[in-house]
């Protein structure tokens, strides 16, 4: 796929541009199309009949490889530039998610238990459910989840 991308492709500004006329596309023109995924945007395109992430081609263009999961360091989906792709592990990936549509205290790791009448802090970890405790305010809870998911996440950390 590597040697495909190179020979058809070049690369600019976050997009791969057309070096050759393939498939009714002509010279030029900006791989791919936007499709929705997991309800968010993204760039993919056509390599060889299979269909792969335009920033999957990107990272493998500019680093030979393409690791489990790449992220996007500013959590648009639709912004390819190299400097804003990184490798990651799915429980990087994930700390660096933004906000659910379906939450409802506002933050993110924070949920009201009607049993305690609390607010909860929890973060998940390669997998793993981890509580960070149980407060009087979301505002506490939200502290708590701030400080796990720089502990947790480091530079991934996303709050």
């Amino acid at each position: 796929m590597l040697e495909f991308i190179k020979q058809n492709y070049q690369y600019l500004d976050g997009n791969l541009y057309r070096t050759k006329n393939i498939c009714g596309q002509k010279i030029g023109s900006i791989a791919g199309w936007v499709t929705n995924c997991n309800g968010r945007q993204y760039r993919k395109m056509s390599i060889n009949k299979k269909i792969v992430y335009v920033h999957h081609a990107i990272f493998l263009l500019h680093h030979g490889y393409l690791p489990s999961y790449i992220d996007h360091i500013d959590g648009n989906p639709l912004n390819n530039r190299i400097e804003n792709l990184r490798s990651a592990t799915q429980s990087q990936n994930m700390g660096n998610s933004k906000l659910k549509k379906n939450n409802s205290s506002g933050y993110k790791g924070v949920t009201f238990r009607k049993d305690t009448k609390k607010w909860n802090a929890s973060i998940m970890v390669n997998g793993k459910h981890i509580s960070l405790g149980c407060y009087k305010t979301k505002e506490e809870a939200r502290d708590a989840y701030i400080i796990g998911s720089k502990k947790y996440f480091g530079e991934f950390s996303r709050v």
